[in-house]
């Protein structure tokens, strides 16, 4: 049987350039056509750091995906730190693919699965490319400080400003256009206009931002206390400030986020040249921001959600975020933060009414005295056609085993007849390689006793069932309440119906996601593209 090879690349965005794709790839192709390997997928990541988790890259995503699926036999890349820099998150997603049966081969750092010693290079490899990126991080900081002594950009994107060649480097300089912009913002809201109505001003003009989006009001106001925001930026009056915040990983989510360095890090120096706003504007500016935000600003991120459903809910016209507008009702947020040009849908649905009709429906559905052995019946049928789709996988593989055991036999007596021959030596051990290959990909797709994976599953539905009833009647922990709604119902999407006016919800029928939070994900590839979404009226 003819394996089949996935192959995968990523370069960095240091001194790489994306002709480190086509290199990769190359070699890859390369040791696929010498083995006699079919490719049946490639997939690549152009300029993402090896410390970005593999699941939040589309080609790893797509890397990931193909081998849950078992869309390949082997996978074929530079080495191990394309997968990842760091140990603790190449050392997983190792471990997870060879379990399944999978074989990995670099092509640059010798790296097999089938080699022995593998797992002490694993480590090694793992160390010194986490030691790169510790230097990488410490070699960037201290050269973006030399850049700031030097009077150069030290990196980051401000609106009302570009970069130009200079000595050395880059250095700042005010983009006039968006500099009229800059002191358009900091005059209307020194009128008295909140930022939730300059932001939409803004957008209504079509004025893009920073990004080249819409305007929200966190990109306005933010946070005087850490002078974040535009109102806030110190640099419009001319005070370079940097070193003010520290980008870390999360090593639970594996996102990044930033957090406030200590004051007396923070550099500072004066750039007159930059100077977009008068002393008398800012001034204005800060003494409207320091007697209370105004009707329509918000004043920061992070608090706690006081609502069931505020976030976690999707509007049906642009997508965003359903969250709480006042004290009894939830909106858009899109709608309200960036105004009408970015989102139309003026709809807004009482926030006691909403959070009834959903807990209602979730609760009919666990709480029925049918739901269980409803439950029961959908995995056994599960697994009755994973056992159905295992055999014809393995089919194959199986005759392929009986004819690699009958060909190691000959082999074997060939090389006690004539002695040593290195063409017959060679083959035997290729021979024996996919044995141990095939064995491992039987041995991985075999099946768990029914009856076990039921009663596995019975209790948890139990457990469901027990957190849903004690979450709803003690509302001190909302976050709780929260989290567990949230992983039972999925994704809603609030709307209206333009012909009939009626405002409804759509998600997944609360049956078959109760089904998939208490049997798996993996129940998705197995039930195919996914379930269609049950809607009902608010």
């Amino acid at each position: 049987m003819t394996l089949k090879a996935c192959l995968y690349a990523r370069y960095s965005t240091d001194k790489q350039s994306e002709n480190s794709i086509d290199d990769q790839l190359r070699a890859a192709r390369e040791r696929v056509a010498r083995e006699g390997w079919t490719i049946t997928a490639i997939h690549a990541d152009e300029g993402i750091s090896g410390s970005t988790p593999v699941a939040l890259r589309p080609g790893g995503k797509a890397l990931l995906a193909d081998a849950l699926a078992k869309r390949f036999d082997v996978l074929v890349l530079e080495g191990l730190d394309r997968l990842s820099r760091e140990i603790s998150e190449a050392e997983g997603i190792v471990k997870r693919l060879e379990h399944r049966g999978l074989r990995i081969i670099g092509t640059a750092d010798g790296y097999d699965t089938l080699a022995r010693g593998r797992k002490v290079m694993r480590i090694a490899r793992g160390l010194v490319n986490e030691l790169y990126l510790d230097d990488l991080r410490e070699k960037t900081h201290r050269g973006l400080a030399g850049q700031f002594d030097r009077g150069l950009s030290a990196g980051g994107r401000t609106y009302g400003y570009g970069s130009v060649e200079a000595p050395g480097g880059r250095r700042m300089a005010i983009n006039e256009a968006e500099a009229t912009t800059v002191r358009w913002i900091f005059e209307r809201f020194a009128d008295g206009y909140s930022t939730r109505t300059i932001a939409h001003e803004l957008n209504a003009r079509g004025t893009p931002s920073a990004r080249g989006g819409t305007w929200a009001i966190s990109a306005l106001h933010g946070s005087s206390g850490k002078g974040l925001g535009m109102l806030n930026n110190e640099l419009y009056i001319g005070r370079v400030v940097w070193n003010r915040r520290q980008w870390l990983k999360d090593p639970d989510t594996g996102r990044r986020r930033y957090i406030e360095r200590p004051r007396e890090e923070w550099q500072t120096r004066d750039a007159p040249e930059l100077r977009i706003v008068t002393d008398e504007l800012w001034q204005r500016v800060q003494t409207r921001a320091r007697s209370g935000p105004a009707r329509g600003t918000r004043t920061g991120k992070g608090a706690v959600p006081k609502t069931l459903f505020g976030g976690l809910l999707t509007c049906h016209a642009c997508g965003g975020a359903i969250v709480a507008v006042n004290s009894q009702r939830y909106g858009c947020n899109n709608h309200r933060d960036r105004g009408n040009t970015v989102c139309s849908s003026s709809l807004t649905i009482s926030r006691a009414r909403l959070d009834k009709r959903l807990v209602d429906e979730l609760r009919d559905e666990l709480l029925d005295s049918a739901a269980l052995a409803e439950l029961q019946s959908s995995v056994q049928a599960l697994l009755q056609q994973r056992s159905r789709d295992s055999s014809r996988e393995n089919a194959g593989a199986l005759a392929r085993l009986n004819a690699l055991e009958q060909e190691i036999g000959n082999l074997v007596n060939a090389l006690a007849t004539v002695g040593i021959s290195p063409a017959i030596a060679a083959r035997l051990k290729s021979a024996e390689a996919e044995r141990a290959q095939l064995a491992s990909v039987v041995q991985a797709s075999a099946l768990p006793d029914p009856k076990l994976v039921v009663d596995d599953v019975t209790a948890r539905y139990r457990r469901m069932v027990s957190q849903l009833q004690e979450v709803l009647r003690d509302e001190s922990d909302r976050t709780r309440t929260r989290q567990i709604l949230t992983d039972m119902l999925g994704q809603v999407t609030i709307g209206r119906d333009l012909e009939t006016g009626e405002t409804f919800a759509e998600l997944e029928d609360p049956a078959e996601r109760l089904l998939v939070a208490a049997v798996g994900e993996s129940l998705r590839l197995v039930a195919g593209a996914g379930f269609e979404p049950t809607t009902f009226g608010l």
